[in-house]
């Protein structure tokens, strides 16, 4: 039984990393969509949005087959426990990236204004905190996780700076605000994904310390 329950686990996580490396490819879809106008390739990422939803589906209802069949306990159970959280946050992820490629396709239509702030290298942090929580995953490096938690200040910074500058916007020139309405959406996209790694790499750190790091708090559940 033991055996088999391996078994299950190991192809838990090969799906959780097979859904993680599909919804890293498809936020820079999204993201370059954006930054090129590349309306083809933000309707991909948009019509592609029922492929995570599925796979999600399936990981769900294969951690609860293991936890039905075969009652885990300890680090099996907090990793079954991880794997679900994660899985969530994963298809959130997915979403907002499809909120990004729906923008992308609105301010490539008729709405054409320059953003009023960095949305590149905002993009960029985001891309790099969800690379490092999933390489913290997969590597199960909790020091990795606990770096990747600390560049969501910066990500809440640009956000709020991100505000002003539209709003600054708006106030000089209200002639494009749907545009920038757009554009302020498209940065608390991006702040929210930046919550969503962020939330990642606390469950890693979960799964590999039995730490519960949430809401600034540690409690040991080991």
């Amino acid at each position: 039984m033991a055996v088999l329950m391996q078994q299950e686990l190991d192809a838990l996580k090969k799906r959780l990393l097979a859904l993680s490396a599909e919804v890293e490819g498809r936020v820079k879809q999204a993201v370059q969509a954006l930054l090129t106008g590349d309306r083809k390739l933000a309707e991909k990422v948009k019509f592609g949005d029922g492929q995570i939803d599925n796979l999600e589906i399936e990981l769900e209802e294969e951690c609860l087959k293991v936890l039905a069949l075969h009652q885990p306990v300890a680090t099996d159970l907090r990793f079954i426990v991880s794997v679900l959280k994660i899985n969530n946050d994963l298809e959130r992820v997915a979403d907002f990236a499809v909120n990004i490629a729906e923008r992308a396709l609105d301010l490539g239509g008729a709405i054409r204004i320059e953003c009023p702030y960095d949305v590149a290298s905002m993009a960029e942090m985001v891309e790099k905190m969800l690379k490092m929580a999933l390489d913290s995953l997969v590597e199960k490096n909790s020091e990795l996780a606990r770096r990747t938690i600390k560049l969501d200040d910066e990500v809440d910074r640009m956000h709020k700076e991100n505000f002003a500058n539209v709003k600054e916007a708006i106030r000089n020139d209200p002639t494009y605000l749907d545009g920038l309405v757009y554009y302020l959406s498209i940065s608390r996209y991006l702040e929210r994904m930046g919550d969503l790694a962020t939330n990642i790499a606390e469950d890693v750190v979960y799964q590999v310390d039995g730490e519960i790091i949430r809401h600034g708090g540690i409690q040991s559940c080991s």
